[in-house]
């Protein structure tokens, strides 16, 4: 996570175009995701993933919205977001754990 953090910190990310697409029609700012990240923990590790590395991110914003967050984190290469999302608490136990 801290990898994660600094690349955060020194705008050494990118949104993919479906990322791009969320967050406008789940009206989710940049500011917010970079809160989520700063407050974040890994979830879920997906080491094996088809496009690489990439995990996923529960954080909190300062106004108390849950966000999940799926990021690619090749080493040397600019962290990708993939996508974001409010966690449907039907699906999730606090968020953290899938039901």
């Amino acid at each position: 996570m801290n990898d994660i953090r600094i690349k955060v910190e020194q705008d050494l990310f990118e949104f993919t175009k479906h990322a791009v697409d969320r967050t406008l029609l789940r009206h989710i700012r940049v500011s917010e995701i970079r809160e989520a990240i700063a407050s974040g923990e890994l979830i879920e590790d997906y080491p094996n993933d088809k496009y690489g590395p990439s995990c996923l991110i529960l954080g909190i914003t300062s106004t108390g919205r849950p966000l999940h967050l799926q990021v690619g984190y090749a080493p040397h290469r600019l962290l990708k977001v993939i996508t974001v999302y409010e966690p449907d608490p039907d699906e999730w136990v606090d968020f953290r754990t899938r039901r």
